[in-house]
């Protein structure tokens, strides 16, 4: 570890360390944003789709009963707001919270990670 990362570690973890309590906010975070979908989600509303077809369209393989779903448990986590106008025809967007917005320096840190990997991968 170098320098930042010791002392940014030495802010977040207690002294003496607690493996349960770590544990237990490592477990909270999988949770929230784990699993195949949700951080596929966050990105495309980050990129500016607001309405559930768009997002659905910009994600591969996810299905609409899938998407209905992550967005009603995202919404509960309140990491997305859902608004709906009425107009003629009700339109419904999604966008995400500044709560959602709190953890993007981890979405970055783990798309560039992402993208070292790909390039470890391919060296090999």
């Amino acid at each position: 570890m170098n320098e930042e990362q010791i002392k940014k570690a030495g802010e977040i973890l207690s002294d003496p360390r607690n493996q349960k309590e770590e544990v237990q906010a490592l477990q909270d975070t999988i949770y929230v944003i784990g699993g195949k979908w949700r951080l596929l989600i966050i990105n495309s509303i980050c990129n500016g789709n607001r309405r559930f077809r768009e997002i659905q369209r910009s994600i591969p393989g996810i299905t609409t009963r899938m998407l209905s779903r992550e967005l009603k448990d995202m919404e509960a986590n309140q990491l997305i707001k859902r608004t709906v106008t009425q107009t003629e025809t009700v339109l419904v967007e999604y966008t995400e919270t500044d709560y959602c917005m709190s953890f993007g320096g981890i979405i970055l840190e783990m798309i560039r990670w992402g993208k070292q990997h790909r390039e470890k991968i391919k060296q090999a």
